[in-house]
């Protein structure tokens, strides 16, 4: 049988294995991302759970994929949760809804951006 089986806690090796990380960089970003704080057990050995993982992974794209800077990651991470609301006697669900003016300003940007490369090939 070579399933792997789910466990309710990784150690850190396992979690560098998994994400291609290493542990002084998953160590590192516990300073920095106030949503990724692992337990850690009677031996002081970092715990992580799967919601722990999935943080590391969304931390790691924005970083490693999407080009964000360390503090890019954490406005990211802090706006994420500004949409979070909790409906009475429901669960807690992220609300994706587009940030109006952060869209504008991209477009902004755009629009400048096309209008030098025109100025450029003119």
């Amino acid at each position: 049988m070579s399933e792997k089986v789910k466990k309710l806690y990784y150690s850190i090796s396992e979690v560098s294995e998994m994400t291609g990380l290493k542990q002084y960089v998953l160590r590192y970003w516990e300073t920095e991302f106030s949503n990724l704080k692992p337990q850690k057990n009677k031996a002081g050995n970092r715990a992580y759970r799967e919601s722990d993982i999935a943080v590391v992974r969304e931390i790691k794209r924005l970083l490693y994929d999407e080009r964000f800077t360390i503090e890019g990651a954490r406005q990211y991470f802090k706006g994420k949760k500004a949409r979070m609301t909790v409906e009475p006697g429901e669960p807690a669900v992220a609300r994706e809804e587009p940030d109006l003016k952060v869209l504008r300003d991209l477009k902004a940007g755009l629009d400048d951006l096309l209008k030098t490369v025109r100025e450029y090939k003119n």
